[in-house]
């Protein structure tokens, strides 16, 4: 596989690019597929960064990865650096010992490249479970933007696939590492199910939750976790997200996008204030 450098593309006229606060709904499916990979599953599960784990700091850290990716999608070049500053001073902390099961560290470009991978394919699954194929005419735009959420980090351009066909390959290639083993699908699954929200949102969304994440991930992936799926569920998790999708196509972009600008603001609030970032 080929790399090159990665330059943002025209937008093209007539596509809607909404960053859609809907996607969010995904969220979890897009975790199991970026900690699928062992060194980043446990680079994330033995993590010594205290204020970074969702179990111990649950808002924070999620407002810290969805900050991540409203700044990698809609952050200026000097916003993505100060975000990278940060992200690296908590990276510096979390890498393997001699009792991990994997050798990981958390600066390594190519974990950093599977993650941003997985984060480009969850984004381009949710538009089509809403909207249907993307056109051939703006595949490559979106292509293109999604090398920031690994340039954001320590990705370097060239090593971002050099086209859609080039992506696929890499893909292809990085599912052969993937392996969730039953410590790590334990974990996810307490993700899943919303067992790190304080009060009751498990015992009332969890349920829900799952239903969406077994139906975002691809078939590997669903069955690493060992959760069931029939063909019943698929035609019940198509016909839901069409009919959002065919709402959510009426509803002001400033709401459908009101998730990742309420995250940029705050960033920027912390930038203009002196508060971490993460």
């Amino acid at each position: 596989m080929e790399g090159r450098s990665v330059t943002t593309t025209e937008k093209p006229a007539g596509l809607d690019d909404t960053m859609d606060g809907l996607g969010l709904v995904a969220g979890a499916a897009n975790i199991i597929m970026q900690l699928s990979w062992p060194g980043v599953g446990y680079g994330v599960f033995e993590s010594r960064v205290e204020s970074g784990r969702l179990f111990d700091h649950p808002f924070k850290r999620t407002r810290t990865t969805l900050g991540y990716l409203a700044v990698a999608a809609r952050g200026t070049d000097e916003e993505r650096k100060l975000f990278r500053e940060a992200v690296n001073r908590s990276h510096r902390q979390v890498r393997s010992t001699a009792d991990s099961p994997v050798k990981y560290n958390a600066f390594d470009p190519e974990l950093q490249l599977w993650v941003a991978s997985c984060i480009y394919r969850g984004f381009e699954d949710v538009h089509r479970a809403l909207y249907g194929p993307i056109p051939d005419e703006y595949i490559d735009y979106f292509y293109r933007n999604g090398a920031k959420f690994g340039t954001t980090l320590q990705v370097k351009p060239d090593m971002w696939p050099a086209d859609r066909d080039a992506f696929e390959e890499y893909w292809a290639e990085g599912l052969k590492k993937v392996h969730i083993d039953d410590r790590i699908r334990e974990h996810l699954l307490s993700i899943t199910q919303l067992e790190f929200v304080p009060g009751p949102a498990a015992l009332l969304f969890g349920r829900i939750n799952l239903f969406f994440t077994a139906g975002f991930l691809p078939p590997l992936f669903r069955d690493q976790m060992r959760l069931a799926w029939s063909p019943r569920d698929q035609r019940r998790f198509d016909w839901i997200l069409r009919t959002i999708g065919k709402v959510n196509k009426h509803v002001p972009v400033p709401v459908r996008e009101a998730p990742y600008r309420l995250l940029l603001a705050d960033m920027r609030w912390r930038i203009r204030t002196g508060r971490p970032l993460v």
